[in-house]
């Protein structure tokens, strides 16, 4: 693989499994210097071992905003400023209207939406000029699946922070691009389903959907994710790029 990110630096939130290991991952093989960051220190652990090159893993929690300083507190104690920054943990629970509960409400919101916000703000002091921001959305943001309203409306908002954050950071040449993967085998995704029947069955009536007959690689949205961190996407701003083998197009 071309190194196109060799001496760059990037931080991933969320990046221990799933969608975030993947990007972690890929970004990682392109050559970057990679700081992950994940809630459970055994699966942080395990992470960094599975992508080499010198990742350091960050424990904590991004809805905390103590957890969040102590992140980048790492990233300048290894003297380093930011060239990448994805802002990817999040999540979300189906609740149909009518059942959906001011705790789940909360949750996601402040997940998806509060910890992406203060992921980037917390971050502009070492993002340098010209950096690449990269917010994971998802194809909810214009796709509707039953009771996944909230979840929904939360991708909605990362791909509204985009638009006008590429506007706050303009004088900065920051661009910031939304990547909306579709459905992804990822232990998240598996986890909505109460046991191996039902996941058979979310999976194969997702796959049904999808053009391309199948779910993606975290790998997949990883190589996306990496193509908007490079000079390569240097005219790419404020976009929201699906990778979805098709699924919001029809």
């Amino acid at each position: 693989m071309a190194r196109k990110l060799e001496n760059k630096v990037a931080v991933v939130t969320g990046g221990t499994t799933g969608i975030g290991l993947g990007i972690a991952q890929e970004l990682a093989e392109a050559g970057a210097r990679l700081f992950i960051a994940g809630r459970r220190q055994e699966e942080l652990d395990a992470a960094v071992r599975t992508i080499g090159h010198g990742a350091v893993g960050v424990q904590g929690d991004v809805t905390q905003f103590a957890d969040l300083d102590r992140l980048y507190d790492v990233v300048q104690q290894h003297g380093a400023q930011i060239d990448i920054l994805v802002a990817n943990a999040g999540g979300g629970s189906f609740q149909p209207i009518g059942a959906i509960t001011e705790e789940e409400f909360d949750r996601t919101f402040g997940l998806n939406v509060k910890a992406t916000l203060f992921t980037v703000q917390k971050a502009l002091p070492l993002l340098r000029d010209g950096a690449s921001i990269i917010l994971t959305g998802s194809t909810e943001s214009v796709r509707a699946l039953p009771a996944f309203s909230v979840y929904g409306a939360t991708k909605a908002a990362i791909r509204n922070f985009a638009r006008h954050w590429i506007l706050d950071l303009k004088d900065r040449h920051i661009r910031v691009n939304t990547i909306a993967p579709g459905a992804t085998r990822t232990p998240g995704l598996q986890g909505l389903a109460a046991d191996d029947a039902e996941w058979q069955a979310l999976e194969g009536g997702l796959a049904a959907q999808i053009p391309l007959g199948r779910l993606a690689d975290p790998r997949e949205i990883g190589k996306a994710a990496a193509f908007l961190a490079s000079d390569d996407a240097s005219y790419v701003n404020g976009v929201e790029l699906f990778v979805d083998g098709g699924f919001a197009q029809i």
